[in-house]
């Protein structure tokens, strides 16, 4: 599809989504009936063939609500695939929203939005009514009082489209994102929810730590305010794709670790500090010891069906231990051979393969080598990187995989390698087995050190194009 082609589609539908904005008709409730009145903007952010992301605000002009459930109907038998600040169920075309823990609450003059990606075959039309809590939304407000005609307030102008944020563009792509962690900034423009959980050892109380606004960047303050007096330990590293595919204290595997149980350590809250945007936020510091892990996932590749992924990490941090991963691995905890994992790897290991320098490099651990392009040790197209934050990406498909990276504060990407599979037995086809790890092996080995900032996992071997805005949107993020 042409890039003007492109823009006249995206601009048709964001133009019908606010020309539906306030349609439909208004219910009339019971006298003992609470007032209930709501408007939706519902916005396409990006089309692609066959495929969309959306955008849906609701702003409610009623009493306030405690748990919410918008309903629509699709005119064109499009289809949902993954929506994230909410749940959803689809019974043909129609589609039913409800709330999630953290965002059931809506204020009178208050709103809430969730985000979605779907699918179409030959057009895309906005739907023409919703419906909140049963009641339709009209943007003016039905009466408690039977008889009373009531009062529509004609639609303003409605607020603006959240910026793109790394998950935005992969879903503009085509490889939309089954996994997306950060402790310091929302990865998807609307997202709104929490990135993080804190645990204070003074009374083992806990605290989800979310964002200053929906897109925007972490709420350190509320850390801050948690935490003073005491030590945090991290928790939980939520996964904002809506897939559930959170982070927590691995568990024993292969290897043992230090803490209760063989598990492995948390990270300590404020170890990592830093500015994004000019806001303060806090990363993920791994110190060795220290590991997170799902072995339950939803979404993420198996055997060797396509994936990406990048991490933000601090450069300057590593060191020679194993492993300082980020990525797909066994869901065992084991070392289950050749090609069971696929994650990205920073550090100075040359144990298994290395690159050119003294290292630090970016490699993929594919389990039993971490691997710096087609050879099984030494590769020289594949650079020592050292910037103080770092942009990483490792990415895979069948017999077809690449390493690729930057600086996080200024410039693009530069490709390492970009071929085929190692040319070492077990690798093609790849036996992935699809559980998240990050800042340990696969098998639990947790000597590794390294920091953290954020990272998502892909359905989809992204484009290089693709990988190219995303750099550019962490670029724009400014750390520092």
């Amino acid at each position: 599809m042409s890039s003007s082609r492109w823009r006249s589609r995206l601009s048709a539908a964001a133009v019908a989504a606010l020309l539906t904005a306030g349609a439909g008709v208004a219910a009339t409730h019971a006298a003992s009936a609470a007032a209930a009145g709501c408007q939706v903007s519902y916005t396409v952010t990006n089309e692609w063939p066959g495929g969309f992301g959306a955008n849906v605000s609701v702003n409610n002009l009623g009493d306030p609500i405690n748990g919410w459930k918008l309903t629509w109907s699709f005119p064109a038998g499009q289809t949902i695939t993954q929506l994230w600040n909410g749940t959803y169920t689809q019974s043909g075309s129609q589609v039913t929203v409800t709330n999630v823990s953290y965002n059931g609450g809506i204020p009178t003059g208050g709103s809430t939005s969730f985000g979605f990606n779907g699918a179409f075959n030959g057009s895309n039309p906005v739907p023409s009514s919703f419906a909140l809590n049963g009641v339709t939304c009209t943007g003016g407000v039905t009466s408690p009082s039977p008889g009373v005609s009531p009062t529509v307030s004609p639609s303003t102008s409605p607020s603006p489209p959240p910026s793109r944020q790394p998950c935005d563009i992969y879903a503009a792509g085509g490889t939309p994102c089954v996994a997306a962690h950060s402790t310091t900034r929302a990865l998807y423009g609307s997202y709104s929810g929490p990135l993080y959980q804190v645990r204070r050892s003074s009374d083992n109380a806990t605290r989800d730590i979310g964002v200053l606004s929906a897109g925007g960047v972490a709420d350190a303050a509320a850390q801050d305010s948690f935490c003073a007096g005491t030590t945090c330990l991290i928790t939980i590293i939520y996964d904002q794709s809506g897939r559930n595919n959170r982070l927590t204290q691995a568990p024993p595997g292969g290897f043992s670790g230090p803490a209760a149980g063989g598990y492995d350590n948390l990270a300590v809250a404020t170890a990592a500090p830093i500015t994004v945007g000019g806001h303060k936020a806090y990363g993920v510091y791994v110190a060795p010891g220290t590991g997170y892990r799902n072995n339950t996932t939803n979404g993420v590749a198996k055997g060797d069906q396509p994936e990406g992924m990048y991490a933000a990490f601090d450069g300057t941090h590593y060191n020679g231990g194993c492993c300082f991963d980020y990525g797909n691995a066994e869901t065992n905890s084991r070392d289950n051979g050749n090609g069971t994992m696929e994650a990205i790897y920073f550090g100075n290991n040359k144990v298994w393969g290395y690159g050119a320098g003294n290292g630090p490099w970016i490699m993929a651990d594919l389990e039993n080598g971490l691997f710096s392009g087609v050879n099984q040790k030494y590769n020289a197209g594949n650079p020592s990187i050292s910037h103080r934050f770092l942009t990483a990406i490792v990415k895979g498909e069948p017999n077809h995989w690449a390493i690729r990276g930057g600086n996080a504060q200024s410039g693009g990407l530069g490709t390492f390698y970009n071929g085929v599979r190692p040319n070492v037995p077990g690798y093609n086809p790849m036996k992935k087995e699809g559980a998240i790890i990050l800042g340990i092996g696969g098998d639990n080995s947790h000597g590794a050190a390294g920091t953290f900032y954020e990272g998502v996992m892909t359905s989809g071997y992204p484009s290089d194009a693709t990988e190219n805005a995303v750099q550019a949107n962490i670029v724009a993020a400014g750390y520092k």
